[in-house]
């Protein structure tokens, strides 16, 4: 692709570096941009900024937050005995569209996979195990991807608190196997939430 102007060919390569973004959509994306008004532009360049220096990880279920202690996890209106592990903030969203579970979360980070190098050391597990001192919780729901990998996850999971009082669930089989939390409707994956079933190991 021939560009006539390097400061256009800088901004193309930054944009086709996002996923499911090739060159020409991102220059579809630059040309837009150079159309709009500057204030429109330099928002947008702060928001970017902001997405990397401003957020952090909350203290407690290790999603991503504006502040040390997110808004679901300080929520007095939450049931706090009752937590939902999901992979990504994807999935916490995902549910939350679905308007069918009012406990907490936690954010495991990612799910064990040896094939990517992916172990129970690089998930957020040990916070997990620390939340779970006490007897505040009383069920743990694995809203994990029905996949090898999400699979895998839920059995190690399932492993370490075999010697726990606290329920252990697993989200109903109404998702397909294979198929990713935040690409499955609201209607399906609240069923799925409602008609959990005892984890079985």
């Amino acid at each position: 692709m021939h560009f006539s102007s390097k400061t256009i060919e800088k901004a193309v390569e930054a944009l086709s570096g996002f996923p499911g973004v090739g060159k020409r959509s991102a220059l579809r994306m630059v040309m837009h941009l150079l159309r709009r008004p500057n204030t429109e532009v330099e928002a947008l360049s702060e928001a970017l900024v902001q997405l990397k220096t401003q957020l952090m990880q909350c203290s407690v279920c290790c999603n991503i937050s504006d502040t040390p202690i997110c808004n679901i996890c300080s929520s007095v209106n939450r049931q706090h005995q009752t937590i939902c592990v999901v992979e990504d903030i994807m999935d916490v969203m995902a549910i939350e569209n679905t308007g069918q579970y009012n406990g907490v979360y936690h954010v495991l980070g990612g799910l064990i996979s040896p094939i990517d190098g992916v172990g129970p050391e690089d998930l957020n597990l040990d916070a997990l195990i620390k939340r779970l001192e006490g007897d505040a919780v009383q069920e743990i729901i694995m809203a994990l991807n029905a996949n090898v990998e999400g699979d895998t996850t839920a059995f190690y999971i399932a492993r370490r608190l075999q010697n726990s009082s606290v329920k252990l669930s697993t989200i109903s089989k109404g998702i397909s196997v294979g198929s990713e939390l935040e690409y499955t409707d609201e209607i399906t994956l609240g069923r799925s939430l409602i008609a959990r079933v005892p984890y079985q190991i």
